[in-house]
C-alpha cells in the first residue's frame, strides 16, 4: 500500500487486540513501528510477525504508569528510525462490573492510572518528537462509555471521559504545531477486554450495535494517519451504531 512510508509509528498496547492490528497494518503500509508494552514476549511476536512480512519493527518493554519509561519509548524510537511521526495510545485496562457502593477504590485507582494518567505520560512523552519532526499525528484510544457511561462501568467511563477531555485540550494545544490529535472509539471489539458472548455484549449497550474484530478497527487508524497534519483534530470518530 505504502501511503505511510517514510514515517514512524509508535504505538502502546501493541502486544495483542487492537493495538496489535493497528502495528501489523500500520507496517504493511509502509510505516516503521515501535511496539510498546508491559508484556515483552507479546510485543516481540508482534515485531516478529511485522519483520516476516517485510516490515520494519522494534519491541520496546513500557509501563505508561511510569512517565520516564515512556520518555525511554520515545528515545528509542528516536535512535531507532530517526523520529516520531504517529503515536497511537491504546494501552488500557477494563474495571469490574459494580456499582461505585461496591467498587473496589485500589483498582478504581488502577484503572484510572492506566487509562489516563498513562495516556497523559505517552502524551507529554511525545510531544517533543513530534514538534522536532514540524507536526505529526496523535490518536487516543477512546470508548462511547466515555461520552454517556453505564451503570457499574464508573471507574472505565470516568477514564475515557477524562481521555476526550484531554484529547481536545492536546489538539487546541498542538495546533499551532501542525500536530493533529483525535479520539478514536472503536465500540464493542472481541478481545480480552470484552468478556462475554455477543449477545451479552448488545443486551448492554444495545442491541443493533456491531460487534466487531481488532481488524475492523485498522481502516479507521489509516484513514486518520494518511491525514495532513493539519487536517481533522479535537475530533471523536465513532465505530459505534446508535439504536434507535
Amino acid at each position: 500500500m505504502g501511503e505511510l512510508s517514510g514515517q514512524v509509528a509508535v504505538i502502546t498496547g501493541a502486544g495483542r487486540g487492537i493495538g496489535k492490528g493497528i502495528a501489523l497494518a500500520f507496517a504493511e503500509a509502509g510505516a516503521s513501528v515501535v511496539c510498546a508494552a508491559r508484556t515483552k514476549t507479546e510485543i516481540d511476536q508482534t515485531v516478529v510477525e511485522i519483520e516476516e512480512a517485510g516490515g520494519k519493527a522494534s519491541a520496546c518493554l513500557v509501563d505508561v504508569t511510569e512517565f520516564d519509561t515512556a520518555v525511554s519509548l520515545f528515545q528509542q524510537a528516536h535512535d531507532t528510525f530517526g523520529g516520531v511521526d504517529i503515536v497511537i495510545i491504546n494501552a488500557g485496562v477494563s474495571d469490574s462490573k459494580q456499582s461505585v457502593e461496591d467498587s473496589d477504590p485500589a483498582e478504581w485507582t488502577q484503572v484510572i492510572q492506566v487509562n489516563l494518567i498513562g495516556a497523559f505520560n505517552t502524551a507529554k512523552a511525545a510531544i517533543p518528537h513530534l514538534k522536532a519532526r514540524g507536526g505529526g499525528k496523535m490518536m487516543l484510544m477512546g470508548s462511547g462509555l466515555g461520552h454517556k457511561g453505564i451503570p457499574t462501568r464508573s471507574a472505565y467511563s470516568s477514564s475515557k471521559a477524562g481521555l476526550w477531555m484531554l484529547t481536545r485540550v492536546l489538539a487546541q494545544e498542538l495546533a499551532p504545531h501542525a500536530i493533529s490529535v483525535n479520539e478514536i472509539i472503536p465500540g464493542p471489539v472481541r478481545t480480552e477486554m470484552t468478556p462475554g458472548s455477543d449477545g451479552e455484549i448488545r443486551n448492554t449497550l444495545g442491541k443493533g450495535e456491531w460487534v466487531k474484530g481488532p481488524q475492523d478497527v485498522v481502516p479507521l487508524a489509516l484513514f486518520l494517519a494518511s491525514q495532513p497534519n493539519h487536517g481533522p483534530t479535537a475530533q471523536s470518530f465513532s465505530l459505534m451504531r446508535r439504536d434507535g
